[in-house]
């Protein structure tokens, strides 16, 4: 703490001002000290000594000040964040951050923030990450990473080992923590496991967000992506309605199929804007422009009143990603396996035609042929 004070005197002739804390210089030789508790006058040469009753308020000048300070506008306003350092008075952050740690969720991951043991520094924090689902977990249950970059390699698969093309989906690995990082390793492991997250949500709050809608985005791409740019207009809400909401991606969306044509698909509930169609939604949109392009058939099939609200709880079930839900044993579940494997046995011929409906001509040629 002595550091702090001494750096806070040495401050205070310019002024000081840092959560509810104000130390300003008055007339003669004196400085007016105020705090949300009360303010009073002091002599320059009993500053030092007036301070010390504002322990918490100093400790704190002095992590956001000087060693977090703001040469990164969106590192430090992260930080800030994480303790809702603009929300709650600078002692009673400082309490919880010393008895059990101040907690933030951003996207699948969990941060937490307390104060450092011994630091070096008066006020520094120390913070844990981890996948929120590992919340409580004790570390050495889990396998810890010191080098932030070292997080690609274990949040590029998910808990199946299956590849992750999105990194912001709501698919990240259990398992991992880095349990003892400062405050700058802090943001650049968050910014390896959601790249640009922190850097968008900042801009965002500043009113600097550039936001490239579907249409611009559409129009440059070149190459096999170019059929986009053909994609129905009502396909593109369609787009985002598949893509763009909480269970796919944790990113809120902010593109719109132009600045004055908004999209009437939900935007989702995330921290961090999204600001553009990302390759993933351009790369679906490539194939669902090619499908588009197909004229519409009628088709009659016979079912049941139970069968077709069967196939439509597949489909539901698919598209939610909860078929691994679905009890083996729970056969009232429409999209229950065994359920589905009956409909197939009724309802489909040899050759995978729903009522042994082809779907197309082509398919009545192959089908006589044989």
């Amino acid at each position: 703490m002595s550091d702090a004070l001494d750096a806070l005197v040495e401050a205070a002739p310019d002024g000081v001002e840092c959560d509810g804390l104000r130390v300003e210089p008055t007339d003669g030789d004196a400085f007016r000290v105020e705090t949300p508790a009360g303010a009073e006058t002091v002599a320059a040469a009993d500053l030092r000594a007036a301070l010390v009753e504002h322990g918490p308020y100093v400790a704190n000048w002095y992590h956001w000040r000087r060693t977090v300070a703001d040469r990164s506008p969106d590192r430090y306003a992260f930080l800030r964040g994480i303790e809702a350092a603009d929300e709650r008075p600078a002692p009673e952050r400082h309490a919880t951050l010393r008895e059990g740690g101040v907690e933030r969720e951003w996207g699948d991951l969990l941060v937490t923030a307390r104060l450092a043991a011994d630091a070096p520094t008066p006020g520094a924090r120390r913070y844990d990450l981890r996948p929120a689902a590992d919340a409580g977990t004790p570390a050495a249950e889990l396998t810890t990473y010191d080098d932030p970059l070292a997080l690609r390699e274990p949040t590029t698969y998910d808990d199946r080992g299956r590849y992750r093309p999105l990194r912001t989906a709501p698919s990240l690995p259990t398992g991992w923590a880095c349990p003892d990082l400062g405050a700058r390793d802090l943001v650049e492991a968050v910014e390896v496991v959601y790249p640009a997250t922190v850097a968008n949500w900042h801009r965002e709050r500043e009113g600097d967000l550039d936001v490239t809608h579907w249409d611009e985005t559409a129009a440059r791409q070149t190459g096999i992506y170019g059929i986009v740019s053909e994609l129905p207009d009502e396909a593109v809400g369609w787009v985002a309605e598949a893509c763009c909401v909480d269970s796919q991606c944790l990113k809120r969306r902010e593109w719109d199929r132009s600045a004055d044509d908004p999209l009437a698909a939900g935007r989702g509930e995330g921290a961090s804007p999204c600001r553009e169609p990302c390759s993933l939604v351009v790369a679906a949109a490539r194939r669902w422009t090619t499908l588009e392009r197909e004229a519409a058939r009628t088709y009659e099939f016979e079912l049941t009143p139970s069968e077709k609200e069967q196939v439509e709880a597949i489909v539901e079930a698919v598209a939610e990603g909860r078929t691994d839900e679905m009890r083996e044993a729970d056969v009232y579940e429409g999209a229950n396996r065994y359920r589905a494997r009956y409909l197939r046995a009724k309802r489909f011929d040899e050759t995978g035609n729903l009522s042994g409906t082809p779907t197309d001509a082509a398919d009545d040629e192959h089908g006589d042929e044989h």
